[in-house]
């Protein structure tokens, strides 16, 4: 009788020990039996108006059935490297130290060059706490498919399933991939996905953001979201994944008759070391020289430059080693060069202007079952991205810029 007993509780314990396993590997933190997914894309330079203007139905599905922004307020500088990074991290690029897609790091002596593999595979350079590193620290599997940020450990840590970058796989490929991950078995399977189209950047910034170019292209990116809608739909966890569409920053024209030429106010080798790239530049000036360059520049019309610490405080930037000495920026859609324009350079679309800038704003539309239906959220920035995700997926999120608060209402009670 006894040995009944004992055997009884035996039984008992083994199938509560593989529950609570079950339940842990099966939802990421013990206790959360709602297991709930979450996928991030992000198509490069997609100004916050481009689906305005042309037929975009799968946009507007989203739209219709979850929720969309007016537009998203991206962190500045508007480029690509320190905006999804800050997607990922919630910080602001002063904060997580990717503050350019190029920057020299004083306090390492390194350079940082968003087209040099081994910098971008170090995660020394990387702060803060990417939402993957959240996500895995708690027990949590997620997958990238090229995100900057998820080919370097950060904090020793990488996602589960990560890509190393390069504009060959076709976007189809991704999407497959992507499904693919959702398909796992569910030890193995991602809650969280992040996943990286470039465009319609590229074609910005070759035919500009008003071209027949882009609206083609932007009806044809539509066509993949759908696709992508489509394919979850077939999941069985269908019910369970939320989709967020999203970008990093807009995109505006250029022209070489709104050009400044550096070279008639100031000398280049007054510069010890330069970096960022038009429109915003970050310098140390050789010793003695700072003041001389701050005081002829600040004269120069369609142009700003700061002192490190002096920028305005709505910018949150300027107060990193990374940012150097002075930072300079041109005027709205004016450029910043040395010498004779180049035609090729200065013409089409850019991005990397001040974030108040309406052309820099971008994009934000999501539907799942933590989303409300049919609902237009008024404009938040793209470092509250972080939080929301955190939420979402029931992770404990580490200390961040962005405001939980500027994104609850767009989330089902």
């Amino acid at each position: 009788m006894q040995k009944k007993s004992i055997l009884k509780a035996t039984t008992a314990l083994i199938a509560l020990l593989l529950l609570i396993s079950f339940t842990q590997c099966n939802n990421g933190r013990p206790g959360d039996r709602q297991e709930t997914y979450l996928i991030m894309l992000s198509m490069d330079g997609f100004r916050w108006d481009y689906a305005d203007r042309v037929h975009t139905p799968n946009l507007d599905y989203i739209a219709l059935n979850g929720v969309k922004a007016e537009y998203v307020v991206p962190s500045f500088p508007t480029n690509t490297f320190p905006n999804h990074y800050t997607m990922a991290t919630g910080l602001h690029p002063d904060n997580h130290g990717i503050v350019n897609n190029n920057f020299y790091c004083p306090e390492l002596d390194m350079t940082y060059r968003m087209r040099d593999r081994d910098a971008v595979e170090n995660g020394i350079f990387y702060g803060g706490e990417p939402i993957w590193v959240t996500a895995e620290k708690q027990g949590m599997v997620s997958a990238s498919y090229f995100w900057v940020g998820s080919e370097a450990p950060v904090q020793g840590i990488q996602p589960s399933y990560w890509k190393e970058y390069n504009t060959t796989d076709p976007f189809a490929a991704r999407i497959d991939t992507v499904i693919h991950w959702l398909q796992l078995p569910v030890v193995m399977r991602p809650r969280l996905i992040t996943f990286y189209f470039n465009e319609p950047d590229g074609q910005g910034h070759r035919t500009g953001p008003d071209s027949p170019e882009i609206d083609a292209l932007v009806m044809e990116l539509d066509s993949l979201v759908g696709v992508l809608l489509q394919k979850i739909r077939e999941l069985p966890i269908a019910d369970r994944v939320n989709l967020i569409v999203t970008s990093d920053h807009g995109m505006t024209e250029r022209s070489t008759e709104r050009y400044i030429d550096l070279s008639e106010y100031i000398d280049r080798d007054w510069l010890e070391t330069a970096f960022g790239g038009n429109p915003t530049m970050m310098w140390r000036p050789v010793e003695g020289m700072t003041d001389s360059i701050y005081n002829i520049l600040k004269n120069v019309g369609n142009l700003y430059v700061w002192k490190t610490g002096e920028l305005p405080e709505r910018l949150k930037f300027g107060h990193n080693p990374r940012t150097l000495d002075l930072v300079v920026m041109a005027d709205s859609t004016w450029n910043l060069g040395w010498g004779e324009p180049s035609p090729g350079f200065y013409t089409g679309g850019g991005h990397g202007w001040d974030n108040a800038k309406k052309d820099m704003h971008t994009i934000f539309y999501a539907i799942g079952p933590a989303f409300r239906e049919h609902h237009l959220h008024p404009a938040f920035e793209l470092v509250d991205l972080y939080p929301l995700a955190a939420h979402i997926l029931n992770l404990e999120p580490a200390e961040v810029d962005g405001k939980l608060e500027r994104v609850s209402g767009m989330l089902r009670q």
